[in-house]
């Protein structure tokens, strides 16, 4: 256990002792967004020297794709001189990076009229991507921001990328006598343990099919995801725009206990060394839907990120890339493509979904969503 992730857990420990269990979202917050000592806040955890590999680091072709659908709705509404491309946990800017590498190069009316805005709270990874967009300084104006209410208004193009799988969420346990909150608390040993909240009204918050689900289920709600879902969607319906929401989840709303860690691309205990392991669970995109759809705005998808990136011409794309190349490079190509859209990669088990303004996209099809 490193310094950071020893003090995080006597903090932990000190908290839950002072003022009882954590519910499963408080212990999300801190070990990954502790000022001092969360996961985000003291590494970089990208890429295959680091804890996990997002799409973007798989191959420049993902980023290059994610730009040029950018830039189709840029134009379907309408062209605005100033766009603000906003990306919300950009990691080392990669994906940014090579959504403008590829906007330069084919589409410089749009690459001229965008504004970046990269909503990121790590000092680590803000350093990453200062340096990773050094190229763009001169000809594209890029901000950061902790808070996503902070950005400036105006039309707005929002990119997603595996961040609302780190936004905390609740848990809840049938146990005989109906749901409990699960608790994160301490054994007698002072090690982190789950434990059981009281008894709660399924009511308010357990849809109507699940109640009598069987003793053990777990269910998950996550208010902080649909509170930015809803934060986004009214800014859409005020300024113009759309929002991509990329990400692993399921598309119906269910029962399962999704709450995971990572550490060196390895499964961790989600208990153990709390700041020194990535901690996610798996996105429920239909209670996104439902939050964008009260934000009044026009929902599309999800789909699987294979069928989105084959109708985006992934395919096409990758046979430019590979004219031309050695033997070794068609070959990193097609590895890529395969991890990207392969069944048995991030093709099935990630989704997308789209949610627009209702002035400009009622009833309008987006690329990727036909």
């Amino acid at each position: 256990m490193t310094g950071a992730a020893s003090n995080l857990s006597a903090y932990l420990r000190e908290r839950i002792m002072n003022k009882g269990p954590l519910t499963v979202a408080e212990y999300m917050v801190d070990a990954l967004g502790h000022p001092t000592w969360g996961y985000y806040n003291t590494r970089d955890p990208f890429g295959t020297a680091g804890d996990f590999i997002t799409a973007p680091e798989v191959h420049q072709i993902f980023g290059e794709l994610i730009g040029l659908w950018s830039a189709a709705i840029w134009q379907s509404f309408g062209k605005p001189k100033n766009i603000r491309l906003i990306e919300c946990g950009p990691g080392r800017g990669t994906l940014m990076n090579d959504a403008l590498r590829a906007l330069r190069q084919t589409m410089p009316d749009f690459y001229a009229a965008v504004h970046v805005d990269l909503l990121e709270i790590s000092p680590v990874l803000k350093a990453q991507q200062k340096a990773v967009l050094s190229g763009h300084h001169e000809s594209v104006a890029v901000h950061w921001y902790e808070n996503f209410t902070e950005i400036p208004n105006g039309p707005s193009i929002i990119i997603t990328n595996e961040f609302f799988d780190a936004l905390p969420i609740h848990q809840y346990e049938r146990l005989a006598d109906g749901w409990h909150e699960r608790l994160v608390g301490l054994t007698d040993e002072a090690t982190f343990c789950f434990q059981h909240g009281k008894l709660l009204n399924e009511d308010s918050f357990i849809p109507v099919s699940l109640r009598h689900a069987p003793v053990g289920d777990v269910f998950e709600t996550s208010p902080a995801r649909e509170t930015m879902v809803l934060e986004i969607g009214e800014r859409l319906q005020s300024a113009q725009g759309a929002c991509l929401v990329i990400d692993y989840g399921h598309v119906r709303q269910g029962v399962g206990d999704t709450l995971q860690a990572v550490q060196a691309q390895e499964y961790h205990d989600v208990l153990v060394s709390p700041g020194e392991a990535d901690i996610t669970a798996h996105v429920d995109f239909e209670a996104l839907s439902s939050a964008a759809k009260d934000a009044g705005c026009e929902v599309y998808g999800p789909v699987s990120q294979k069928l989105f990136l084959e109708r985006l011409g992934i395919g096409t794309r990758a046979e430019r890339l590979a004219a031309g190349a050695t033997a070794n490079q068609i070959q990193d190509i097609h590895q890529a493509v395969l991890r990207l859209v392969g069944d048995e990669e991030m093709g099935s088990l990630f989704k997308v979904m789209a949610f627009a303004d209702t002035a400009n996209f009622s009833n309008k099809p987006l690329p990727g969503f036909e």
